[in-house]
């Protein structure tokens, strides 16, 4: 029917033809990110792709490429989170600060598209990279570092940038920008990885001249 999406299809499935299907979803609204699966062969969230957009007689609906099979169209997420938490996503201090941060519209403008991603894994199935080298840190990670080492609260991008810097994070990436063109809510995380470089690439170079220096 007009407006019904592929997640409205996936539960018609459930309730009147094979009550056995499983998949994952929550929200609706394209918020949770649980509902991302392969549609004709490209990452989409079922829940906010209508089927009449589709324009094919037949739709193939597949779990996401790059991870672990579970079972129908449910994916194992335990290597994307590990890797998302290897980066420290949160805001590190270095010392005490009491009271409310306060930052300036500029400063918000910094990282605020980055704080988009819904964790949906899209990026990390559209992703070449992602899909031959399983040890890749994959573009959710590095745009959920980049997003913190922009924040002005923080103070932990070398932290950071030390596990960017491996060669399994950010220079891993060969700018195909598949992961943008999947993202639902246009984060750009290849974008982010091109900034990273560009910080791990100074951070390389002030360590280089510090080990001359000593």
């Amino acid at each position: 029917t007009k407006g019904m999406t592929i997640l409205d299809g996936l539960y018609y499935i459930k309730d009147n033809i094979d009550p056995t299907l499983t998949f994952r979803a929550s929200c609706r609204q394209e918020i949770c990110g649980s509902c991302a699966v392969m549609v004709n062969n490209f990452p989409k969230t079922a829940c906010s792709t209508q089927i009449e957009w589709i324009r094919k007689d037949v739709i193939k609906l597949e779990p996401l490429t790059g991870y672990k099979w579970i079972r129908d169209l449910v994916v194992d997420f335990d290597d994307f989170f590990k890797k998302h938490e290897s980066v420290k996503p949160y805001i590190i201090r270095k010392e005490e600060h009491e009271g409310q941060f306060i930052q300036t519209p500029a400063q918000l403008a910094k990282y605020k598209q980055w704080t988009l991603c819904i964790k949906c894994g899209a990026c990390v199935a559209a992703c070449p990279i992602a899909a031959s080298d399983p040890f890749y840190l994959g573009p959710a990670a590095l745009t959920a570092a980049y997003r913190f080492n922009m924040d002005s609260r923080d103070q932990g991008s070398q932290e950071r940038l030390m596990v960017i810097s491996d060669p399994e994070g950010c220079w891993r990436c060969h700018f195909s920008a598949e992961c943008s063109e999947a993202c639902p809510k246009d984060v750009d995380p290849a974008s982010a990885i091109q900034k990273l470089k560009v910080q791990a690439a100074v951070f390389e170079f002030k360590k280089f001249f510090v080990r001359k220096g000593d």
